[in-house]
């Protein structure tokens, strides 16, 4: 198999997690809302609110390693392009 071909796989296979996972991040939060728990009669939502927030600063930095690897997997592919035009020239 060409090395151009694999390196397409890895990037689509790298954009369909981190879309995935932004989508996981999404459907967590997309009934929330900033919310200050003055007193302990609401004690139920605010625990649910502190899993919910635990859940997203767990998915984070997962995001952004994909992220990265993303960009520049998409530097790589952009630049062996580049490199491939300037070359027939």
């Amino acid at each position: 198999m060409h090395l151009m071909m694999v390196v397409w796989i890895v990037w689509a296979t790298l954009g369909l997690i981190l879309l995935g996972l932004i989508m996981y991040r999404g459907n967590i939060t997309r009934y929330e809302e900033d919310q200050l728990f003055l007193d302990d009669a609401n004690s139920m939502q605010h625990h649910e609110q502190e899993e919910l927030l635990r859940k997203v600063k767990k998915i984070e930095p997962v995001i952004r390693i994909f992220g990265g690897a993303e960009g520049l997997v998409t530097l790589g592919i952009v630049a062996f392009y580049l490199m491939d035009a300037f070359r027939q020239f």
